[in-house]
């Protein structure tokens, strides 16, 4: 045999205090019989000499030396108060100030996106972390500022950006100042080209030098659109003009390299057959070249990557997501129209970079070399991530050394490394490569996201400056100076940001203030709650002791900041300890009482001799009571199930509610008389005072015999003295009330009446009554009755019982009256459509129309039976001559709209359709027309 499982349902289960109840009722017993309280009395009725638990769960209410529970175990924790996690405490005081602060003053701060304002962020981003750029900003005089709003909050931005110690700035006011749009993001491209042309409106207020023209200086080439005529080499007179550029807009689809893009701007289109170009000087049309020349280059050149493109056939913009490969150090001096003697070496100082794959959409981010560290950083608006030397990290991607006419390596990740030798790489078509002796290598790094290059011009590779154009001034030369230091913000600008980093360094040690003191205060607080219920318990019975509140322990042990000792929810009305609240309180050590008073106050104070005598004999005299209403209890009910029963009975009887005697033998066995033990007559009591019949609701009774009578009507009377009409005494002989009994016999014969009267008004309409479909005979008179009424009707005859409802369907003849206009005579109401089924013709929708059709007998018996006057009714006939009446249109009109009847029987052409005659008596034509 198999060993069975022990059970284990009941292990840890505590056994009914059968036992232990019994012996605090043998106390009592003793205590009311000998009058004296002895202290072995005491201790075990307050469970002094009970053991104090060790490890238990929860607190138990039935141990006054049971201190457990109240504080989590060492490793635990709670959910609030002072045992939650230190974590959950600290998050409780708010976001920490400090954790925004800027890393380092090397490390660049960060900008606010306010729903959809990245692209504007990591333009201004690229703008800032160009020192010649920035000089030219702090360069602005403060009364320009104060009358540019646009150039003073850009000077304030690009200050906290500077000197801000802060991890982040917030870009709202500059944005605001512009009027853009938070929720709706734009390309970054037209946000350059708008801010240039806002700047240089805005600038040119300005009285200095490097502040008026650094948008220029810094950003403006110039280029031209060349036509030359291949018979006599001259070029058109539009050829000599030179229009501005702040960005070259280079093609991405079918490219793979920067040095494709410009290749392909720079190409030259042949203009033949018929797009051949008029020569002035050869006064004809020739065959021509159209082209692109550079004049001049700016101090930062900006390649704007066209990503995204048209598609005409679904009116939509895509983004190109190929691989576009571009190099680390450009040298421009061949795509240069004019001659240099040095050549034009760019830097790549800044990729502004679109995530996503498509083109209204998407986040934009900049990857921007500092000047001075040489050190790339990630601008994700507040997140700033330093990148190292790479512009995309280490590590990121593959890196290989290649000859320089070898097209770049196919990669699989979105950014990319590789090391080129001779320059820029290949070489397109038609264009002449510059010469180079030496061997270099160029890092070019490739990006499948790239939307915008930044390069700035260096010096030439002999140590001298470089010259941009042939006519440049001196303060442009100053600006392409890379070992230019940085400038100083201007003193009001400098004053408010240290005003601003002032505030914040005082609200982080604030914060860092209010941290420490509440951290300490709770170390402070658990260790003095932990000390204290150390020493709680009362060591031996001749020690002092003295009695606390649960409630308030179980307080003072859970929040960090504790009210004063409360122990007025102890004290009996005689202010004492009453036995009633061992469950409530606990026995504390003098000790721990004394380290409680002395600290929180309060009271009042319950020592060991504060036990309540009074209450202890009240308790035993309450004891003895229900001990003798339970035993009498017991045997009365043995009566009350007898009477139910039906057993014959001796003595004299008496009439009791038997619903009532009924629930109160349900009712469980309690210690003393309750609120639904009074009233044991009062259902059978009728208004008059005397017995009601027992044919009324509710009246049903039973005999009882004079002891049970006695017995409950004493419980009663003690649960209400007052209520003598509750316990009106009606013994066998008493009669039922005769003004009671006449007036149900009067009611049950209008009952029966009713019944009577209900089931005839169903009988004689029948198949209204089932609301069946009626019949229509050709030649037959019919009535029209509103349908709202039949409904009423129909529902008034078919109620019986509790559910009848109380109000009578209205005459006939009122009902009649509203049908018909006052002023005109005429129906109201539209007549019901017909409906031909099986060969019979039938109402088509009685259950919707306003009117029903009924015959000429159930007319005539509703007027007898709900006042209507024959005459008044309105009759209906059915022709079936289609659409001729019978008789003249003296006698009926209708209209003819309401002629048409839908025929459900698929009936043959041949077929006649029924129309309906109303009585000219009523109706003249319908639909009404004045």
């Amino acid at each position: 045999m198999g060993h069975h499982r022990p059970n284990t349902r009941s292990k840890n289960k505590r056994n009914r205090p059968d036992d232990s109840a019994e012996a605090t009722a043998e106390i009592f017993r003793n205590i009311l019989s000998t009058s004296q309280v002895t202290e072995d009395d005491v201790n075990q009725l307050f469970m002094i000499s009970k053991p104090a638990c060790q490890g238990c769960r929860v607190n138990t209410k039935d141990n006054p030396n049971c201190f457990c529970g109240l504080i989590p175990p060492p490793n635990g924790s709670r959910k609030s108060g002072l045992w939650q996690k230190t974590s959950e405490v600290v998050n409780a005081l708010g976001p920490d100030p400090s954790d925004d602060r800027r890393a380092s003053p090397e490390t660049p701060a960060g900008l606010t996106n306010l729903g959809a304002t990245c692209y504007a962020n990591s333009i201004l981003q690229c703008l800032y972390m160009n020192k010649s750029f920035r000089k030219g900003v702090f360069s602005i005089e403060p009364d320009v500022l104060k009358q540019q709003p646009v150039l003073d909050q850009l000077a304030r931005l690009f200050a906290k950006l500077h000197l801000s110690k802060m991890a982040y700035v917030d870009s709202a006011p500059f944005i605001q100042t512009l009027e853009l749009d938070n929720g709706v993001q734009q390309d970054s491209h037209e946000f350059l080209t708008l801010l240039f042309s806002l700047l240089e409106r805005c600038l040119s207020r300005s009285s200095v030098l490097k502040a008026r023209t650094v948008v220029q200086d810094l950003f403006r080439g110039g280029v031209s659109h060349v036509t030359k005529c291949s018979k006599c080499g001259n070029e058109s007179e539009a050829s000599s003009k030179i229009e501005d550029f702040y960005e070259l807009e280079l093609n991405v689809k079918g490219m793979k390299s920067l040095d494709e893009s410009l290749d392909d701007y720079l190409s030259v289109e042949e203009l033949q057959g018929d797009n051949q170009y008029y020569c002035d000087s050869c006064a004809t049309r020739v065959d021509a070249t159209r082209s692109i020349k550079l004049r001049s280059l700016p101090a930062v050149l900006n390649f704007q990557l066209k990503r995204c493109i048209f598609l005409p056939n679904t009116t939509t913009r895509k983004k190109i997501t190929s691989a576009f490969y571009f190099p680390e150090e450009l040298n421009m001096t061949r795509r240069i129209s004019e001659h240099f003697q040095s050549e034009l070496i760019y830097d790549l100082s800044a990729i502004l970079i679109h995530k996503g794959s498509a083109a209204n959409s998407g986040h934009y981010v900049a990857h921007i070399k500092n000047e001075n560290t040489q050190q790339w950083w990630e601008f994700d608006d507040e997140h700033v991530s330093n990148l190292g030397c790479q512009p995309f990290g280490k590590g990121s991607s593959h890196s290989a050394v290649k000859p320089s006419q070898t097209e770049p390596l196919d990669h699989s990740s979105s950014d990319a490394i590789n090391i080129l030798e001779n320059g820029n790489g290949p070489a397109a078509g038609g264009q002449q490569q510059a010469s180079n002796t030496d061997v270099t290598e160029v890092k070019t790094f490739s990006s499948c996201d790239a939307y915008m290059l930044m390069y700035v011009l260096r010096r030439t590779k002999n140590g001298d400056k470089m010259s941009i154009d042939s006519s440049d001034d001196k303060a442009k030369k100053e600006a392409c100076t890379s070992s230019e230091a940085d400038s100083h913000l201007p003193s009001h600008l400098y004053e408010e940001v240290e005003t601003l980093n002032d505030s914040y360094i005082d609200s982080c040690n604030q914060y860092k203030s209010r941290k420490e003191s509440e951290l300490n205060c709770i170390t402070e607080r658990r260790q003095e709650v932990r000390s204290i219920l150390s020493k709680a318990a009362v060591q031996s019975p001749e020690k002092s002791y003295f009695w606390i509140s649960m409630d308030w322990l179980r307080q003072w042990a859970d929040n960090i900041m504790p009210s004063i000792i409360d122990n007025t929810s102890l004290q009996c009305t005689h202010g004492k300890v009453p036995v009633s609240k061992i469950g409530s309180m606990k026995r504390l050590s003098g000790e721990a009482w004394t380290m409680l008073f002395s600290k929180y106050g309060g009271g009042p104070m319950l020592a060991k001799d504060d036990y309540c005598i009074d209450c202890l004999f009240e308790v035993a005299r309450s004891m003895a009571r229900a001990d003798n209403y339970r035993d009498r209890r017991t045997l009365m009910k043995e009566l009350a199930e007898a009477a139910l029963a039906g057993v014959c009975l001796d003595g004299k009887l008496y009439y009791i509610s038997k619903t009532w005697l009924q629930q109160w033998l349900r009712r469980k066995t309690v210690d003393s008389p309750c609120d639904a033990d009074a009233g044991p007559t009062a259902s059978i009591r009728c208004p008059h005072g005397q017995l009601m019949p027992e044919q009324a609701a509710g009246a049903r009774r039973v005999l009882i015999p004079e002891s049970l009578w006695n017995f409950i009507r004493e419980i009663a009377m003690a649960v209400k003295p007052d209520d003598a009409v509750g316990c009106s005494t009606f013994i066998l002989d008493s009669e039922p009330c005769a003004q009671c009994n006449s007036q149900l016999t009067e009611v049950a014969c209008l009952e029966d009446t009713l019944r009577g009267f209900k089931l005839k008004q169903r009988q004689s309409h029948e198949r209204l009554a089932m609301g069946k479909s009626i019949p229509i005979l050709p030649g037959s008179k019919y009535f029209l009755l509103p349908s709202s009424w039949l409904s009423k009707w129909k529902s008034y005859s078919n109620a019986s019982g509790k559910s009848a409802p109380s109000a009578e369907p209205e005459t006939l003849d009122a009902v009649i009256d509203l049908l018909m206009c006052e002023k005109h005579s005429r129906l109201l109401e539209r007549p019901p459509d017909l409906v031909c089924k099986r060969g019979s013709i039938l109402q088509k929708s009685p259950a919707t129309d306003a009117l029903t059709i009924i015959t000429n007998n159930d007319w005539k018996l509703f007027c007898e039976d709900w006042g209507g006057t024959e005459a008044k009714g309105i009759t209906a006939e059915i022709d079936c001559l289609g659409n001729e009446f019978l008789g003249s249109s003296e006698d009926m009109a209708i209209s003819e709209e309401h002629m048409n009847l839908s025929d459900e029987s698929n009936a043959g052409p041949e077929s006649r359709k029924p129309i309906i005659k109303i009585s000219l008596e009523v109706v003249e034509i319908w639909p009404l027309q004045d």
